[in-house]
Order: structure tokens, then C-alpha cells, then sequence
């Protein structure tokens, strides 16, 4: 039996991301994640505007006047979710923690994904391999989606994103969108995120939190790295220290911008505070729907 408090949560998140996706997301989606190719329909008569490329000429022979093939595009994607749920992530100084934000995010691209008829599927990750859910389709399994990343429960803590992009590139079988959504505090993710993007549709959605990027001046405070366990009494009425946070937070976003688009990897930055997490991942489709 799943908990009231659970299923109340998930059914808020529901009712938001729904509207959402049928004010702003589904055209959207629609239009810039392609399908599989296309598939032959039918042949009709030629009519005024059709391309005359696509003449059958054998039935035209036969039958003494013009017919073209028809061709629908074959839809169905495969949506693959990569979550990070590392100790990094169990944090937010704002309405959410980074977990409940990517909770919201997934259930925004799942719902949009069922919507167009398409799989969606779930991978969970730390330092390891947490959890696996083949894509799947239908509103009860999006549910489930969102459940488990909102109140699973990880065994690590550390972040290990080769790990993980090596389980997709093992269960895809197929061609897929992969929406890989973490923090990206990470290393050695160069390589396997260009063997990912060079396989699949691979879009980055980086998570963070305006305090790490900036400090307030705030006293002594305790600070806990929530994956090594490490504390430290840190003084942010320094200045000269504050200067040096803000430097590095700047620097460590830069190497992950300028690694995104050395790979040719699409990608938004979204905080976990109360600003919208919509409107970074419309504006990747809008740079896309520019593209195609």
C-alpha cells in the first residue's frame, strides 16, 4: 500500500506538469524529436503540388495515369530518463530540493512523451546503478515514473555517470531521446557522453542551486559534502573566501557549458529554487525547431 502523503504528492505534481504539457510542451515536443523514419502508407493519384519525386512509375505505367507513394512518418520514440539521485542532489535552499526539482522535470518530459504515443523509461543513478525501468507506455506507468524518483531511496552517494551511460548504451536497443538530468558534479564524463550523443539523442538538463554558485554572508556555518560526509567550518563573512567560491562555482559551470557544446549536446541549466523549470527546456526546443 503506497503511503497517502506519496500519492497526494504525486498527484499535485500530475495535475501541474499536465497543464503544462497541454498548454506549452506537446506541439513543441512534437515537432523536434523526430520518429524512427518514414513508412511507406500508400499509392493515390497524382495530384497538382505533389512532389514528383515520388511518382510510382510502374503503377503509372500500368494503370496509364500518374500515382505517387504516400509515406507517414513512423512515430514512436523511445524517451530514456537518467536521473542522478547522488547526495548532491538531497539538497535546495529554495522551495525544493534538486531531487524533487528533477522528480517535476521527469514528469513534465514523460507526460509529454506519452502524450505523442511514445516509451518512456527510467534510470536511476549514484555512484551505481540504482534502478532500471524498461521505457514503457500509458499514464499508470508515467505515475510510477514519478513515484520512484521523488521517494526512492539510493544506497550510494557518489556520482557516477559513466557507470550509468554505460547501462543505457547496454539496454537500448534502439535509437532513443536520452534526457540525462544531474547536477554534473562529476569527472571523466567526456568520453562517454560522446559515445551516448553519437548513438542517441542525447539532451543534458543540469540541476543547481543558487547557493552554490554564490554565498551569503551568513557566520560560521557548517558545511557537509552530502556525498564523502566531510564537514567543514566555513567563514562567510569573508570576503576574499566568498570571492574565491563564486570564482570556482563560475569556472566548474563554464568547463560543463563549453564540454556541452564541444559535444554538440543540448543543454539548460535549471535551478532548484522557485523559478520555472520550464522555460530552460523550451528553449531547447525552440533552438532545435531553429535547427531542423
Amino acid at each position: 500500500m503506497i503511503p497517502r502523503e506519496i500519492l497526494s504528492k504525486v498527484r499535485q505534481i500530475e495535475i501541474v506538469t499536465n497543464r503544462l504539457v497541454n498548454e506549452v510542451m506537446a506541439g513543441s515536443y512534437h515537432s523536434v524529436f523526430k520518429g524512427r523514419g518514414m513508412e511507406f502508407e500508400e499509392v493515390r493519384e497524382y495530384m497538382p503540388g505533389d512532389d514528383v519525386r515520388t511518382i510510382d512509375w510502374n503503377v503509372t505505367a500500368r494503370t496509364g495515369a500518374p500515382h505517387v507513394k504516400v509515406y507517414t512518418e513512423e512515430r514512436e520514440l523511445m524517451v530514456m530518463l537518467m536521473v542522478d539521485l547522488s547526495g548532491s542532489t538531497d539538497f535546495g535552499s529554495g522551495e525544493r530540493l534538486k531531487s524533487e526539482l528533477a522528480a517535476e522535470i521527469c514528469a513534465l518530459l514523460a507526460f509529454s512523451a506519452i502524450k505523442n504515443n511514445d516509451r518512456v523509461g527510467l534510470l536511476i543513478f549514484t555512484d551505481r546503478v540504482e534502478k532500471f525501468i524498461p521505457p514503457k507506455k500509458g499514464k499508470n506507468h508515467v505515475l510510477r515514473v514519478i513515484r520512484e524518483v521523488l521517494y526512492f531511496s539510493p544506497t550510494g552517494r557518489g556520482t557516477d555517470i559513466p557507470a550509468a551511460i554505460e547501462h543505457v548504451m547496454r539496454v537500448l536497443n534502439r535509437k532513443s531521446v536520452v534526457f540525462l538530468i544531474s547536477d554534473f558534479f562529476a569527472e571523466n564524463i567526456r568520453r562517454p557522453m560522446s559515445v551516448l550523443n553519437k548513438n542517441h539523442d542525447l539532451i543534458a538538463l543540469r540541476m543547481r542551486d543558487p547557493r552554490e554558485m554564490e554565498l551569503p554572508p551568513m557566520g560560521i556555518v557548517p558545511f557537509e559534502d552530502t556525498e564523502t560526509g566531510e564537514v567543514l567550518f566555513i567563514d562567510t563573512f569573508n570576503p576574499e573566501f566568498r570571492r574565491r567560491f563564486r570564482e570556482t562555482a563560475e569556472r566548474g559551470q563554464y568547463n560543463t557549458e563549453m564540454l556541452f557544446k564541444q559535444l554538440k549536446v543540448d543543454y539548460a541549466n535549471i535551478d532548484s529554487t522557485t523559478k520555472s523549470y520550464l522555460d530552460p527546456i523550451v528553449q531547447i526546443f525552440r533552438r532545435r525547431a531553429q535547427r531542423y
